[in-house]
């Protein structure tokens, strides 16, 4: 069966979530960081993705 394509929730693309290995992941690979460094990031600052894409600048220099 096909997924209905008028019933997507796209609520959960503004936030990377700690418990999802991938999404740590992915988003270490991106800013070019630990997936150590990114879990810290996200207990210090939340788990907003412009949030952490700001701090992950930062923390890059």
């Amino acid at each position: 069966m096909t997924d209905h394509k008028t019933k997507r929730d796209f609520r959960d693309r503004d936030r990377v979530s700690a418990d999802e290995d991938y999404e740590v992941r992915y988003f270490a690979k991106q800013h070019r960081l630990t997936p150590e460094q990114v879990r810290e990031l996200i207990g210090k600052h939340g788990n907003d993705r412009k949030t952490l894409e700001r701090e992950a600048r930062k923390l890059r220099g």
